[in-house]
């Protein structure tokens, strides 16, 4: 079966082109998918019997798939494992925080980057996300209406693939789709420099830079593709955008004890940072399996937070949540730890 939710406006009317149905009948089903919700063709009852019956002819369905598994953090955060056709698995973090409501999203199996502090990237890449199946990853959870922000924070690298995040990104956005503001949609990425700059002129969604170290040496080591896409090169691209309104620019800068923690780097990275409308996001870093690295404990970390408030860049730690379910930042894999089977 095909599915029709992950479809654009523009796909859906070449898909009732191809089955001589009426142009209008395009939008009506991009209401029924994605305004209404429905799970089945034979609901969308303001179509003709005639026209549903064409769709399930040729083999299409809405499709939705419900999560495979679900595990449950001390903290409230709820950490989905949804199934794929190779037979992996990818994972979906729902995140309350009182008034708010964030969904953590996957765009890959796996991830290529091979960053040294990432669960993810360990386990290697096995294959890119359809649109539907991002998509799906925020219709089909049971918490999907309460939802107010969408992070493309999960496995794998948003802008590696990008034609499926983009009609992704397209589909939260549009009026025709979940008519979301792109105020609501932040997307993270070390920085691949190949799509970059497709994201910066087609959307309007925030973005989140993993940066995690001012030298470039020393980010080379923690994240391999500093030497593909140097981050001097990112920063020169991001300072002719003008970030002084609409989207936000948000550096991630994983904290590690006695690596990046100091003055030194505090320093630096103000100097690399310099003249840029951004913020920094302190992330604590969650200890994975065979990798050496240390987290910083909470003092330091505001010692590094205050310096670089002082000096006029605005820095934030964030809440470290679902550690005890391996749905923190970095420990995200295809493998089903910390889910009820496991239990």
């Amino acid at each position: 079966m095909q599915p029709l939710l992950g479809k654009t406006l523009s796909e859906l009317q070449q898909l009732v082109t191809e089955l001589g149905m009426p142009k209008f009948t395009a939008k009506q089903m991009a209401q029924w998918i994605y305004e209404k919700r429905v799970r089945s063709v034979n609901d969308m009852t303001n179509l003709s019997l005639a026209n549903r019956q064409k769709l399930i002819e040729a083999d299409y369905e809405v499709g939705y798939q419900d999560p495979a598994d679900a595990a449950v953090s001390n903290d409230g955060t709820i950490r989905y494992l949804f199934a794929t056709q190779t037979g992996k698995h990818i994972e979906t973090v729902y995140i309350p925080d009182h008034d708010r409501a964030t969904l953590c999203v996957s765009s890959q199996i796996g991830c290529k980057m091979n960053c040294y502090f990432c669960m993810t990237g360990k386990q290697g890449y096995d294959g890119q996300l359809t649109t539907t199946q991002i998509i799906n990853q925020i219709y089909a959870i049971p918490e999907s209406l309460s939802l107010t922000n969408v992070v493309f924070m999960g496995m794998g690298e948003p802008l590696d693939n990008w034609e499926n995040v983009r009609k992704a990104l397209e589909i939260i956005t549009a009026p025709w789709g979940m008519a979301w503001s792109p105020k609501r949609v932040t997307v993270s990425t070390i920085g691949q420099m190949q799509h970059l700059n497709d994201f910066l002129t087609q959307s309007q969604c925030h973005l989140a830079i993993s940066i995690h170290s001012p030298f470039e040496e020393e980010r080379l080591r923690l994240m391999p593709v500093q030497k593909a896409y140097p981050i001097s090169q990112v920063l020169d691209l991001l300072r002719q955008q003008d970030w002084s309104h609409q989207r936000n620019l948000t550096f991630e800068y994983i904290v590690f004890r006695g690596l990046n923690d100091d003055s030194r780097h505090a320093h630096a990275l103000l100097k690399l940072l310099a003249g840029l409308e951004c913020k920094v996001n302190l992330i604590r870093f969650h200890a994975i399996p065979d990798v050496e690295l240390q987290t910083s404990d909470i003092t330091q970390m505001e010692k590094f937070r205050d310096l670089l408030n002082s000096h006029g860049l605005t820095a934030t730690i964030r809440a470290s949540r679902g550690e005890d379910i391996f749905a923190a930042c970095g420990m995200l894999s295809s493998t089903k730890r910390g889910h009820k089977e496991d239990a």
